[in-house]
């Protein structure tokens, strides 16, 4: 048994050693196989068969070299591009960390006046500086000026009408509510708590404490919206017992609402020279003069009159009326120029601005048929600035009252058909004939 095991084991060792001489042929023939083929003439690399000589290889060296250094040059003025930037980014961290030191409007008017981040205060603030807010912008005809829409603590005079067509309503949507209250609240802070820097003093009432306004002061508003930069808003409040406005000025940049400007406004010595080119319309110009009276001589009482009359025909009438008011309410101020030649609006009201020789004056050109109230003429002051501010109000056009009142003997009197509905008239927001501004600026146009 022990010589049979030998004999097994001996077999087994040399089997063993012969498959793995054969796996080591197997391998070494596979690998000569699988092998590339090599030239022994070419030491670089090239197309297969072909000799390089010395200066194919130097002009590769020297492409290879080229595309280095434009890459180096590349980066370098992309780093230079960088460090620019970087010192740019810091000077204005810098002017803004200084500015909110010395206290400027970074800060959104909420209620906890929080911090905003720098970067984001730095793009509010651009908003601003791009929008119509402080600075104008040219445009190619009075059809690209923005808007605005008028607003007061229960109702919004609104351009757009939207489904509901109506020209005047209580704000309806919860967002447009909420938007005019914040509004509201957020002028209301900004002058019962004025800042360093804004144009108004601090007013005691009659035992000496501080003046605080509230929502009841407030008189009108109007706001508009840049698309594409944010909201402006205009507040003017007023208290019952004094004579200056204050005007506060917001803007939303499509974020917190950011203070522009406030300043105290007083109207009291603002006189408005009244313009009117007339041609015939006698019956017209006595209810014209009708208004007149009861708004400007008796309410107002800081009014100047000048018509404008062309032709002939009815200026013994014109003259009559005018000499009338005079006799009855002691009215003087107003002056009377006539024109032998055909009617031309803008001529009159050219003639009608230099007929003025006492100085800066605000003007209002105004037509025959339009009736206003004591409220605008104060809104005409307030929104006219000389050299900056011209004020177009958008005139809500009546239908005519035989038509609208076509189910009624009689039309109501004129001061009841004054309502804005959609069925008794609409704005036209396409006519700029009516405006506010001052003497120098229209004759410098």
């Amino acid at each position: 048994m022990p010589r049979r095991g030998l004999i097994l084991h001996t077999r087994t060792h040399w089997l063993l050693l012969g498959l793995a001489l054969l796996c080591s042929l197997v391998l070494f023939m596979y690998l000569l196989e699988c092998a590339p083929q090599t030239d022994g003439n070419a030491s670089l690399p090239g197309v297969v068969g072909e000799n390089y000589g010395k200066e194919y290889y130097q002009a590769l060296l020297q492409e290879q070299e080229e595309h280095y250094q434009t890459r180096a040059t590349s980066l370098k003025r992309q780093i230079a591009q960088l460090k620019q930037e970087l010192q740019e980014m810091s000077e204005k961290m810098r002017s803004l960390q200084e500015r909110r030191n010395v206290g400027a409007n970074g800060i959104g008017y909420q209620s906890n006046k929080e911090q905003a981040p720098s970067d984001l205060l730095e793009f509010l603030h651009s908003q601003i500086d791009k929008a119509e807010v402080n600075i104008g912008a040219k445009l190619p005809s009075e059809y690209g000026v923005i808007p605005f829409e008028s607003f007061t603590l229960m109702k919004v005079f609104q351009l757009e009408m939207g489904l509901t067509r109506h020209p005047e309503e209580k704000p309806v949507r919860k967002d447009k509510r909420d938007e005019l209250v914040e509004v509201i609240e957020a002028g209301l802070e900004v002058i019962n708590n004025p800042d360093e820097d804004d144009e108004q003093e601090d007013e005691e009432g009659p035992l000496g404490e501080k003046l605080i306004f509230n929502e009841n002061d407030f008189v009108e508003g109007y706001y508009r919206t840049e698309r594409d930069k944010g909201t402006q808003y205009e507040l003017f409040f007023k208290k019952a017992d004094l004579t200056e406005y204050r005007h506060v000025t917001l803007f939303r940049p499509f974020g917190p609402l950011m203070k522009v400007k406030s300043e105290m406004i007083d109207i009291t010595r603002s006189i408005i020279n009244i313009i009117v080119p007339l041609a015939e319309r006698t019956e017209a110009f006595v209810q014209f003069m009708q208004n007149f009276r009861d708004v400007c001589i008796h309410q107002d009482k800081k009014i100047h009159l000048t018509v404008v009359y062309f032709g002939k025909e009815g200026l013994s009438k014109v003259k009559s009326i005018l000499e009338s008011v005079t006799s009855e309410s002691n009215f003087h101020n107003y002056t009377l120029v006539s024109l032998n030649e055909e009617f031309n609006r803008g001529r009159g009201l050219n003639v009608g601005a230099r007929a003025w020789d006492k100085g800066e004056v605000l003007m209002f050109f105004c037509d025959v048929d339009i009736y206003f109230s004591a409220e605008f003429l104060n809104s005409c002051r307030l929104n006219a600035e000389p050299g900056k501010k011209v004020f177009y109000p958008v005139v809500f056009s009546l239908y005519n009252p035989a038509i609208v009142y076509a189910n009624q003997e009689v039309p109501p009197p004129v001061e009841q058909q004054l309502v804005h509905k959609k069925d008794s008239g609409f704005w036209r927001d396409f006519g700029f004939g009516m405006t506010c501004q001052y003497r120098s600026d229209f004759l410098t146009i």
